[in-house]
């Protein structure tokens, strides 16, 4: 429980729900971050979404999945208060980040309404072009929507005092990593445009803590900028409603999704294309992280809890940062435990029934052998964990692909 529902707790009164902006919201990830934010009762969403890659079914049916829950929760002689109807709406907004104007409208919107400035308390900035291959071929509208349109966020923040920001960052920024399970102090040497997107952000983001905290040591009365960038690998599954889930657009580029497509029909090509099975893993094929979506929507809201001021999980989390650095800490969410390609094929051929075929091709440029979280640093400082196994992130991806076979369309 955070410090700030305990406080309220004992007053006996509940204390008003903060704006919270997630960019994103629509997405996979997104999505599943905006339902665990509303499932605390602590936060009113603001979402962020150009829907790219998106659709905005997923946030009407968290808003219903939230509301759903919070009744039966309740009891059903439990009339709701307006704080809890407050609590599952979400305040969607239809707009790229790269539009300075319109996003710097939606923090006006809070800045002039009677909470004040400052209406937005903190940031979930989720929203990026995420396909590594992609990338390579567009690096120039990577860097614009990737790094640009956050440094744009970043001076709207400023601009109305909105000092905390949780950033979604990625796996990619280590490279091929010189030691496995892979650490937070690991180089950051991403090997693609993409993965440098994610790199330039975390140190744009770090020196914006480094400078504010300079400020403030120098007598500015200014709230410190603070940040928690969190390095995740592989995020699978999906809501056990069968509810929301991942829908990308096109074919899937992400083993996972591609399965569950092969499985419900949407992927008419029947063999699945192993990229090498000579590497030196358990059984030839590369190995990943894999973490329930859920479990990595748990660690935002952590993060969230982490950057109010004065709380027992702020201060043991920024504990070790050297003065005249600023608040910014960087946290690797996984489960520290790799799955290779065949036991993924496996694991999903149990939960669907699907008999896949595979063919084994050459090695992929850029793949490389294991890349697994070493998540202890997050467990101690943030109190994450992930315990949903794989049987469960593939038995809740298929409950949610074969009862959406086109996904939200």
């Amino acid at each position: 429980m955070s410090d700030a529902t305990t406080n309220a707790s004992r007053s006996g009164q509940e204390e008003p729900l903060k704006n919270v902006l997630v960019t994103g919201g629509a997405g996979y990830i997104g999505s599943h971050v905006v339902y665990t934010l509303l499932k605390t009762r602590q936060y009113k969403v603001i979402s962020i979404d150009n829907h790219h890659n998106s659709l905005p079914a997923s946030l009407a049916r968290v808003s219903e999945l939230a509301l759903e829950e919070h009744k039966a929760s309740l009891g059903p002689d439990t009339q709701l208060s307006q704080r809890d109807i407050d609590s599952t709406i979400i305040d969607a907004h239809d707009c790229d980040l790269t539009n300075h104007s319109a996003v710097r409208e939606i923090f006006g919107k809070y800045y002039s309404s009677e909470n004040g400035k400052g209406g937005i308390w903190g940031v979930v900035h989720i929203a990026a072009y995420k396909a590594v291959g992609e990338s390579t071929s567009i690096p120039l509208t990577y860097y614009q929507n990737n790094v640009s349109a956050t440094i744009s966020l970043l001076s709207i923040m400023l601009e109305f005092d909105c000092t905390r920001l949780v950033y979604s960052s990625s796996a990619t920024v280590y490279g091929t990593p010189p030691e496995v399970p892979i650490p937070e102090r690991t180089r950051r040497e991403a090997d693609s445009p993409y993965g440098r997107t994610k790199v330039m952000c975390e140190m744009v983001v770090e020196d914006l803590c480094e400078s504010s905290g300079n400020a403030v040591a120098d007598g500015s009365t200014k709230t410190p900028f603070q940040a928690i960038s969190l390095r995740y690998f592989n995020p699978a599954g999906a809501h056990p409603s069968g509810r929301i889930g991942e829908d990308p657009r096109g074919r899937p580029g992400n083993l996972l999704p591609l399965l569950a497509h092969m499985a419900v029909g949407r992927v008419k090509d029947p063999v699945l294309k192993v990229f090498g099975n000579d590497y030196p893993t358990v059984d030839g094929t590369c190995v990943r992280d894999y973490l329930h979506v859920l479990d990595l929507a748990g660690g935002h809201v952590l993060a969230l809890q982490a950057l109010q001021e004065g709380s027992t999980l702020n201060e043991k989390v920024f504990a070790s940062v050297r003065a005249g650095k600023g608040k910014f800490k960087a946290y690797n969410l996984g489960k520290g435990k790799g799955m290779s390609v065949l036991q993924i094929v496996e694991a999903m051929r149990k939960a669907t029934g699907f008999e896949y075929q595979t063919e084994v091709v050459g090695r992929r440029r850029g793949d490389v052998p294991a890349l697994i979280a070493d998540p202890s640093l997050a467990r101690t400082e943030l109190g994450f964990d992930a315990p949903h196994d794989l049987e469960t992130m593939c038995r809740d991806l298929w409950n949610w692909q074969k009862g959406n076979p086109a996904g939200y369309v």
